[in-house]
Protein backbone atom coordinates (compact mmCIF):
# COMPACT_ATOMS: atom_id res chain seq x y z
CA UNK A 1 0.00 0.00 0.00
CA UNK A 2 1.37 3.19 -1.12
CA UNK A 3 2.11 6.18 1.34
CA UNK A 4 -0.04 9.69 0.75
CA UNK A 5 2.83 11.27 -0.49
CA UNK A 6 3.27 8.68 -3.39
CA UNK A 7 -0.59 8.82 -4.30
CA UNK A 8 -0.49 12.62 -4.63
CA UNK A 9 2.75 12.62 -6.99
CA UNK A 10 1.39 9.85 -9.12
CA UNK A 11 0.26 10.91 -12.74
CA UNK A 12 -3.73 10.41 -12.21
CA UNK A 13 -3.80 12.41 -9.15
CA UNK A 14 -1.60 15.25 -10.69
CA UNK A 15 -4.14 15.16 -13.65
CA UNK A 16 -7.12 16.10 -11.71
CA UNK A 17 -5.37 18.46 -9.74
CA UNK A 18 -4.24 20.67 -12.87
CA UNK A 19 -8.15 20.19 -14.17
CA UNK A 20 -9.61 21.63 -10.84
CA UNK A 21 -7.37 24.65 -10.41
CA UNK A 22 -8.54 25.69 -14.57
CA UNK A 23 -11.89 25.20 -13.46
CA UNK A 24 -11.65 27.40 -10.50
CA UNK A 25 -11.46 31.06 -11.25
CA UNK A 26 -7.93 32.86 -10.36
CA UNK A 27 -7.52 34.24 -7.17
CA UNK A 28 -8.41 38.24 -7.08
CA UNK A 29 -5.75 40.55 -5.55
CA UNK A 30 -7.15 43.51 -2.65
CA UNK A 31 -6.57 46.84 -4.58
CA UNK A 32 -3.74 48.76 -3.14
CA UNK A 33 -6.35 51.60 -2.98
CA UNK A 34 -9.60 51.65 -1.06
CA UNK A 35 -10.61 53.99 -3.81
CA UNK A 36 -10.47 51.73 -6.35
CA UNK A 37 -13.02 49.56 -5.51
CA UNK A 38 -16.66 50.57 -6.68
CA UNK A 39 -18.76 47.70 -5.02
CA UNK A 40 -19.88 47.94 -1.86
CA UNK A 41 -19.99 43.80 -1.42
CA UNK A 42 -16.34 44.17 -2.30
CA UNK A 43 -15.70 46.57 0.34
CA UNK A 44 -16.85 44.06 2.74
CA UNK A 45 -15.76 41.21 1.62
CA UNK A 46 -12.03 42.86 1.57
CA UNK A 47 -12.43 44.42 5.18
CA UNK A 48 -13.29 41.12 6.83
CA UNK A 49 -10.07 39.42 4.84
CA UNK A 50 -7.82 42.27 6.78
CA UNK A 51 -10.02 41.59 10.30
CA UNK A 52 -9.16 37.87 9.55
CA UNK A 53 -5.16 38.85 8.75
CA UNK A 54 -5.61 40.99 11.97
CA UNK A 55 -6.38 38.41 14.17
CA UNK A 56 -4.45 35.43 12.61
CA UNK A 57 -1.15 38.07 12.95
CA UNK A 58 -2.40 39.02 17.04
CA UNK A 59 -2.18 35.33 18.10
CA UNK A 60 0.77 34.82 16.77
CA UNK A 61 2.46 37.55 17.99
CA UNK A 62 1.34 36.49 22.11
CA UNK A 63 4.27 33.81 21.50
CA UNK A 64 7.09 35.60 23.61
CA UNK A 65 9.70 32.90 21.70
CA UNK A 66 9.31 34.67 18.62
CA UNK A 67 12.85 36.65 19.07
CA UNK A 68 12.84 40.31 19.26
CA UNK A 69 13.28 41.84 15.07
CA UNK A 70 9.78 39.26 14.49
CA UNK A 71 7.94 40.70 17.34
CA UNK A 72 8.38 44.29 16.08
CA UNK A 73 7.57 43.04 12.52
CA UNK A 74 4.40 41.44 13.19
CA UNK A 75 3.72 44.81 15.79
CA UNK A 76 4.25 46.84 12.28
CA UNK A 77 2.22 44.52 9.64
CA UNK A 78 -0.76 44.53 12.62
CA UNK A 79 -0.63 48.71 13.06
CA UNK A 80 0.01 48.35 9.26
CA UNK A 81 -3.31 46.09 8.72
CA UNK A 82 -5.08 48.63 11.18
CA UNK A 83 -4.73 51.76 9.12
CA UNK A 84 -5.82 49.57 5.88
CA UNK A 85 -9.01 48.87 7.49
CA UNK A 86 -10.01 52.09 8.42
CA UNK A 87 -9.09 53.44 4.69
CA UNK A 88 -11.77 50.50 3.69
CA UNK A 89 -13.99 51.66 6.40
CA UNK A 90 -14.24 55.29 5.08
CA UNK A 91 -14.62 53.66 1.53
CA UNK A 92 -17.87 51.81 3.17
CA UNK A 93 -19.35 54.70 4.09
CA UNK A 94 -18.48 56.67 0.63
CA UNK A 95 -20.38 53.87 -1.03
CA UNK A 96 -23.07 53.89 1.04
CA UNK A 97 -22.51 51.23 4.09
CA UNK A 98 -22.21 50.68 7.47
CA UNK A 99 -20.12 53.44 9.61
CA UNK A 100 -18.28 50.47 11.87
CA UNK A 101 -16.06 52.96 13.34
CA UNK A 102 -19.04 54.03 15.47
CA UNK A 103 -19.53 50.83 17.23
CA UNK A 104 -19.54 50.92 20.94
CA UNK A 105 -17.55 47.06 20.95
CA UNK A 106 -14.45 48.59 20.49
CA UNK A 107 -11.66 46.42 22.07
CA UNK A 108 -9.77 48.59 24.71
CA UNK A 109 -6.21 49.00 25.40
CA UNK A 110 -4.76 47.61 28.73
CA UNK A 111 -1.52 47.71 30.15
CA UNK A 112 0.57 44.03 31.56
CA UNK A 113 -1.69 43.97 33.97
CA UNK A 114 -4.25 44.20 32.30
CA UNK A 115 -5.39 47.35 33.27
CA UNK A 116 -7.26 49.66 31.05
CA UNK A 117 -5.31 52.48 29.36
CA UNK A 118 -6.37 55.71 28.67
CA UNK A 119 -5.70 56.23 24.93
CA UNK A 120 -7.53 58.80 22.37
CA UNK A 121 -8.71 56.19 20.00
CA UNK A 122 -8.64 52.61 21.42
CA UNK A 123 -9.60 50.63 18.16
CA UNK A 124 -7.17 51.63 16.71
CA UNK A 125 -8.80 53.87 13.81
CA UNK A 126 -7.23 56.79 14.85
CA UNK A 127 -3.10 58.18 14.69
CA UNK A 128 -1.14 56.64 16.54
CA UNK A 129 1.52 53.42 16.92
CA UNK A 130 0.08 50.47 19.26
CA UNK A 131 1.95 47.28 21.03
CA UNK A 132 0.35 44.13 21.00
CA UNK A 133 1.00 40.71 22.79
CA UNK A 134 4.92 40.00 23.52
CA UNK A 135 5.54 43.52 22.10
CA UNK A 136 4.79 45.11 24.66
CA UNK A 137 7.58 43.53 27.06
CA UNK A 138 10.15 44.61 24.74
CA UNK A 139 13.10 46.46 26.01
CA UNK A 140 11.83 50.03 25.44
CA UNK A 141 7.99 49.41 25.19
CA UNK A 142 7.80 48.10 28.91
CA UNK A 143 8.60 51.86 30.14
CA UNK A 144 6.31 53.51 27.87
CA UNK A 145 3.04 51.36 30.03
CA UNK A 146 4.80 52.03 33.34
CA UNK A 147 2.66 54.49 35.40
CA UNK A 148 4.86 57.94 36.01
CA UNK A 149 4.95 58.49 39.64
CA UNK A 150 2.43 60.81 40.88
CA UNK A 151 3.85 63.83 42.16
CA UNK A 152 2.22 65.60 44.80
CA UNK A 153 1.57 68.95 44.24
CA UNK A 154 2.57 71.54 46.80
CA UNK A 155 -0.56 73.30 48.38
CA UNK A 156 -0.62 77.24 48.06
CA UNK A 157 -0.74 79.35 51.31
CA UNK A 158 -4.45 79.90 49.67
CA UNK A 159 -5.70 76.61 49.71
CA UNK A 160 -4.47 76.34 53.24
CA UNK A 161 -6.12 79.07 54.81
CA UNK A 162 -9.55 77.83 52.72
CA UNK A 163 -10.04 75.12 54.74
CA UNK A 164 -9.75 76.79 57.72
CA UNK A 165 -12.69 77.50 60.02
CA UNK A 166 -13.93 77.67 63.43
CA UNK A 167 -13.35 74.15 64.50
CA UNK A 168 -9.97 74.20 63.14
CA UNK A 169 -9.42 76.74 66.41
CA UNK A 170 -11.39 74.25 68.60
CA UNK A 171 -14.50 76.63 68.87
CA UNK A 172 -16.47 73.49 68.03
CA UNK A 173 -14.85 71.28 70.82
CA UNK A 174 -17.74 71.65 73.58
CA UNK A 175 -20.70 71.79 71.07
CA UNK A 176 -20.81 67.93 71.16
CA UNK A 177 -20.48 67.08 74.86
CA UNK A 178 -17.76 64.45 74.47
CA UNK A 179 -14.93 66.98 75.61
CA UNK A 180 -17.12 67.90 78.47
CA UNK A 181 -17.65 64.06 79.50
CA UNK A 182 -14.09 63.54 79.64
CA UNK A 183 -13.07 66.89 81.25
CA UNK A 184 -15.69 66.33 84.22
CA UNK A 185 -14.05 63.92 86.55
CA UNK A 186 -10.43 65.70 86.01
CA UNK A 187 -12.15 68.94 87.05
CA UNK A 188 -13.69 67.67 90.30
CA UNK A 189 -10.66 65.72 91.36
CA UNK A 190 -8.66 69.21 90.95
CA UNK A 191 -11.47 71.51 92.56
CA UNK A 192 -11.54 68.94 95.30
CA UNK A 193 -8.06 68.84 95.96
CA UNK A 194 -8.03 72.91 95.79
CA UNK A 195 -10.64 72.65 98.26
CA UNK A 196 -9.04 70.36 101.10
CA UNK A 197 -5.88 72.46 101.04
CA UNK A 198 -7.28 75.70 101.58
CA UNK A 199 -9.70 74.01 104.51
CA UNK A 200 -5.60 72.29 106.02
CA UNK A 201 -4.41 75.65 105.46
CA UNK A 202 -6.85 77.40 107.15
CA UNK A 203 -7.11 75.06 110.16
CA UNK A 204 -3.66 74.96 110.78
CA UNK A 205 -4.02 78.40 110.44
CA UNK A 206 -6.42 78.85 113.45
CA UNK A 207 -4.48 76.31 115.70
CA UNK A 208 -1.70 78.38 115.66
CA UNK A 209 -3.49 81.44 116.31
CA UNK A 210 -5.32 80.74 119.87
CA UNK A 211 -1.91 80.58 121.90
CA UNK A 212 0.91 82.85 119.77
CA UNK A 213 1.77 86.64 119.80
CA UNK A 214 1.38 88.56 116.42
CA UNK A 215 4.74 87.81 114.34
CA UNK A 216 5.91 84.87 115.84
CA UNK A 217 6.47 81.48 113.74
CA UNK A 218 3.91 78.66 115.23
CA UNK A 219 4.16 74.94 114.73
CA UNK A 220 0.86 72.81 114.37
CA UNK A 221 -0.09 69.20 112.79
CA UNK A 222 -2.07 69.26 109.54
CA UNK A 223 -5.08 67.11 108.72
CA UNK A 224 -2.71 64.40 108.11
CA UNK A 225 -0.33 64.74 111.24
CA UNK A 226 2.35 66.57 109.04
CA UNK A 227 3.98 69.63 110.57
CA UNK A 228 2.79 73.05 109.20
CA UNK A 229 5.08 76.56 109.59
CA UNK A 230 3.40 79.43 109.12
CA UNK A 231 4.15 83.67 110.36
CA UNK A 232 1.27 85.30 111.41
CA UNK A 233 0.41 88.55 110.58
CA UNK A 234 -2.01 89.72 112.81
CA UNK A 235 -1.89 93.43 113.35
CA UNK A 236 1.75 93.62 110.99
CA UNK A 237 -0.18 95.84 108.46
CA UNK A 238 -0.54 98.72 110.67
CA UNK A 239 3.14 98.25 112.19
CA UNK A 240 4.24 98.64 109.04
CA UNK A 241 2.18 101.61 108.10
CA UNK A 242 3.42 103.23 111.41
CA UNK A 243 7.02 102.87 110.90
CA UNK A 244 6.85 104.11 107.00
CA UNK A 245 4.76 106.98 108.45
CA UNK A 246 7.98 107.87 110.79
CA UNK A 247 10.72 106.91 108.30
CA UNK A 248 9.12 109.68 105.68
CA UNK A 249 8.73 112.33 108.95
CA UNK A 250 12.47 111.65 109.06
CA UNK A 251 13.15 112.77 105.46
CA UNK A 252 11.66 115.15 105.78
CA UNK A 253 12.82 116.72 108.93
CA UNK A 254 16.61 115.84 107.93
CA UNK A 255 15.91 117.78 104.27
CA UNK A 256 14.41 121.26 106.58
CA UNK A 257 17.69 120.84 108.23
CA UNK A 258 19.59 120.48 105.20
CA UNK A 259 18.03 123.68 103.72
CA UNK A 260 17.62 125.77 106.46
CA UNK A 261 21.59 125.36 106.58
CA UNK A 262 23.70 128.38 104.88
CA UNK A 263 26.54 127.45 102.77
CA UNK A 264 29.56 129.32 102.71
CA UNK A 265 32.23 129.29 100.13
CA UNK A 266 35.66 130.35 101.37
CA UNK A 267 36.77 130.51 97.57
CA UNK A 268 35.38 132.21 94.61
CA UNK A 269 33.20 129.97 92.27
CA UNK A 270 32.31 129.89 88.26
CA UNK A 271 28.27 130.93 87.69
CA UNK A 272 26.91 128.98 84.75
CA UNK A 273 28.07 130.96 82.03
CA UNK A 274 31.57 131.13 83.19
CA UNK A 275 31.15 126.82 83.24
CA UNK A 276 30.07 126.80 79.76
CA UNK A 277 32.44 129.30 78.24
CA UNK A 278 35.37 126.83 79.88
CA UNK A 279 33.92 123.48 78.55
CA UNK A 280 33.24 125.47 74.91
CA UNK A 281 37.24 126.55 75.58
CA UNK A 282 37.95 122.99 76.09
CA UNK A 283 36.33 121.81 73.32
CA UNK A 284 37.73 123.67 70.84
CA UNK A 285 41.44 123.37 72.28
CA UNK A 286 41.19 119.37 71.93
CA UNK A 287 39.56 120.04 68.16
CA UNK A 288 42.80 122.21 67.49
CA UNK A 289 44.95 119.59 69.28
CA UNK A 290 43.82 116.93 66.60
CA UNK A 291 43.17 118.31 63.18
CA UNK A 292 46.47 120.90 63.79
CA UNK A 293 50.21 121.12 63.91
CA UNK A 294 51.89 121.81 67.14
CA UNK A 295 53.13 125.16 65.06
CA UNK A 296 50.69 126.49 63.94
CA UNK A 297 49.64 126.04 67.70
CA UNK A 298 52.49 128.19 69.05
CA UNK A 299 51.94 130.66 66.49
CA UNK A 300 48.30 131.30 67.34
CA UNK A 301 49.05 131.44 70.76
CA UNK A 302 51.48 134.41 70.29
CA UNK A 303 48.87 136.35 67.86
CA UNK A 304 47.23 136.14 70.94
CA UNK A 305 49.49 137.62 72.89
CA UNK A 306 50.72 140.56 70.30
CA UNK A 307 46.90 141.22 70.17
CA UNK A 308 46.42 141.13 73.82
CA UNK A 309 43.40 138.56 73.24
CA UNK A 310 42.75 136.72 76.84
CA UNK A 311 40.36 133.84 75.06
Amino acid sequence: MARNEEKAQSMLNRFITMKQEEKRKPRERRPYLASECRDLADAERWRSEILREIGAKVAEIQNEGLGEHRLRDLNDEINKLLRERGHWERRIVELGGRDYSRSSNAPLMTDLDGNIVAVPNPSGRGPGYRYFGAARKLPGVRELFDKPPETRKRRTRYEIHKRINAGYYGYYDDEDGVLERLEAPAEKRMREEVVTEWHRVERVRREAMKGVVSGEVAAAGGCSGEAAREVLFEGVEEEVEEERKREEEKREREKGEDAGREFVAHVPLPDEKEIERMVLERKKKELLSKYTSDTLLVEQEEAKEMLNVRR
